[in-house]
């Protein structure tokens, strides 16, 4: 396999991001399954995952909990064919987020996603979010 340059990773992993941004506005299904194969998971640790519908659903539940959200690329790094996203996401949620009352505030957090990529589709993302911070600084605005 030819290793892919930061631009091509980046063309390839934005349709992933932008089913990410306002996904209540957007086709998520549409936009995570033009990226991601049919085998595609999500792992948020290392015995937990989700295949692509569950996590479809995740994303338009997220949409419709935070309406302005938002997720900022800030770097892509490429080894092989493995795409490394440093990304900001944050919104304001319009009800209770993750136990902490809705208060009006919003939320800033950094995520970590680690794609592998497989004949041009991505078949696995590894992330990190640092929802811990998003729930102090919801609590601090209650």
């Amino acid at each position: 396999m030819t290793s892919m340059t930061r631009e091509s990773a980046r063309a390839l992993v934005a349709p992933f991001y932008a089913a990410l941004n306002t996904p209540a506005s957007k086709d998520v299904a549409a936009l995570v399954s033009s990226v991601a194969s049919p085998e595609w998971r999500s792992y948020g640790s290392a015995n937990t995952s989700k295949g692509r519908e569950d996590f479809i659903k995740q994303v338009m539940g997220f949409g419709k909990l935070i309406p302005n959200l938002a997720w900022d690329v800030k770097d892509v790094l490429v080894d092989g064919n493995t795409v490394v996203v440093r990304s900001e996401a944050s919104g304001t949620p319009a009800a209770d987020f993750m136990g902490v009352p809705h208060g009006g505030g919003s939320f800033s957090v950094v995520a970590i996603d680690i794609h592998t990529v497989e004949d041009g589709k991505l078949v696995r993302a590894d992330h990190v979010e640092d929802w811990a911070t998003a729930l102090r600084q919801l609590a601090a605005r209650a």
